[in-house]
């Protein structure tokens, strides 16, 4: 129970959790998002993915990140109680937009050149 409750209590991975309820997402896209460096995003999604509340999935070159498809009883209520503080919090819904606005393909490019 406590890698769970670790794993969600962070702001930064709160702020990814809701991020992720909009649609998978990639470590780059993330970093845009937070204004994070890309190993403290990995570590926060590492976290994540070790506790249950996320999985990563391969799409090329690319590893992106998904809510847990079939998460533990435990996964499950939390997250859902956090979508219902989340119907509540501004920052949540302004994160999910702006995660629908991002663009891989100009983050990559832009990181490599």
């Amino acid at each position: 129970m406590l890698p769970v409750l670790k794993a969600l209590a962070d702001d930064s991975r709160l702020k990814i959790l809701w991020m992720l309820e909009g649609r998978d997402l990639c470590v780059c896209e993330i970093q845009a998002l937070l204004g994070l460096a890309q190993s403290t995003v990995s570590r926060h999604l590492q976290i994540m993915e070790d506790a249950g509340v996320v999985v990563s999935f391969r799409d090329g070159s690319w590893k992106n990140y998904r809510l847990h498809p079939s998460p533990s009883p435990l996964v499950q209520g939390l997250v859902g109680a956090l979508r219902l503080a989340a119907a509540e919090a501004p920052e949540a819904a302004r994160l999910r937009e702006r995660a629908g606005d991002v663009c891989r393909e100009e983050l990559c490019s832009r990181t490599a050149a």
